[in-house]
């Protein structure tokens, strides 16, 4: 059986390289991709500490409902980038 020391660990490190890819992307879709990492690792973070309301709306209103919103600007503006 994992400790919850060693998930906890696993998942911060995880979300720190999502955060850090997310800023570091040289295109928006794979920025906003990384960021859907970033946002859903986080919501399991949150899930793993007992913060069940707290994930929940993480998953549900970040990497669901915000993710969709920057999908949808970047497809309706073709993700124009120089």
């Amino acid at each position: 059986m994992i400790s919850l020391e060693l998930l906890e660990m696993v998942l911060l490190i995880a979300a720190a390289v999502f955060a850090v890819a997310a800023v570091e992307q040289g295109r928006l879709v794979r920025s906003v991709i990384a960021l859907l990492g970033y946002t859903a690792t986080l919501g399991v973070i949150f899930f793993v500490l007992g913060a069940y309301p707290v994930a929940i709306l993480q998953l549900l209103v970040y990497a669901g409902g915000i993710i969709a919103l920057f999908i949808f600007v970047i497809l309706l503006t073709k993700g124009v980038e120089k």
